[in-house]
């Protein structure tokens, strides 16, 4: 009895697929003739399962959802060098101001004004990298009607990272700011336009703790911390990006 084995590209599903030569231990590989499918060539059977198609997209979704670099090596049977470099690479592709800014602006001209977004809180998250000494801050404002963030910065506690933060809410025209009692708000933001209190600052103060659930670097308690400020960033700035922004953050991502 014959058997065949029907060969389809992991990427794209379709089975036009050829022989295309052989990797230098003899694995036979193979091509796929799908105009616009990312994948050139392909294994059925890879030696290292980083390369495997689709390992890298896990590698990011497990970053976001909570995984050290090496619990994710571990499970994904990887080099931790191997994840730190595919998160590494994701930097490039994250922006700090939610998408919809240039949305709009697109359809309505630079000078849209940008309604829905009147009202906003803001809150600045503690964390470190490498010892509790070397704080990293995340500065960051919220739609007070939505929740959805609208921008970010990461930095010190310092009035200037805020001043970062604020440029980057210009677009937004917001014409009410939120905050608790941090003396860089009151310094920075016209009084008419600034209320200090807990009682308009829950969202804000909720979506701390949804992000400290997110990210283990972001737990008060735990040995996960973050080595360098690049990593840090990155990690944070991928899941406010996919799941603040709607951001494909798998876009460019080469498997």
């Amino acid at each position: 009895m014959t058997c065949y084995q029907e060969i389809v590209c992991p990427e794209c599903g379709s089975n036009q697929i050829t022989k295309s030569g052989r990797t230098e231990q003899g694995t036979q590989r193979y091509r796929c003739h799908i105009e616009g499918c990312s994948i050139k060539t392909f294994l059925l059977d890879y030696r290292y399962k980083a390369y495997v198609p689709g390992v890298k997209r896990q590698v990011v979704e497990m970053a976001i959802n909570g995984s050290g670099i090496r619990d994710t090596g571990r499970v994904l049977g990887i080099n931790k060098n191997t994840v730190i470099s595919t998160l590494k690479k994701k930097q490039t592709i994250l922006t700090q101001v939610n998408p919809i800014v240039n949305t709009l602006a697109a359809s309505h001209g630079m000078e849209v004004r940008l309604e829905a977004f009147c009202e906003a809180e803001i809150d600045e998250q503690w964390s470190y990298v490498g010892k509790k000494s070397e704080q990293r801050w995340l500065w960051y404002a919220i739609d007070h009607v939505t929740s959805t963030i609208l921008a970010y910065v990461f930095g010190r506690r310092k009035d200037e990272v805020f001043k970062q933060l604020k440029s980057l809410l210009q677009p937004f025209n917001i014409t009410r700011y939120y905050t608790d009692d941090w003396g860089a708000y009151e310094r920075h933001l016209d009084t008419a336009k600034h209320q200090i209190g807990k009682r308009n600052t829950q969202k804000i103060e909720r979506k701390n703790l949804n992000l400290r659930t997110w990210i283990k670097r972001l737990t008060r308690k735990t040995i996960c911390f973050s080595k360098s400020a690049l990593m840090h960033d990155t990690v944070i700035g991928l899941l406010i990006n996919k799941v603040e922004f709607g951001v494909d953050i798998h876009a460019k991502l080469q498997v």
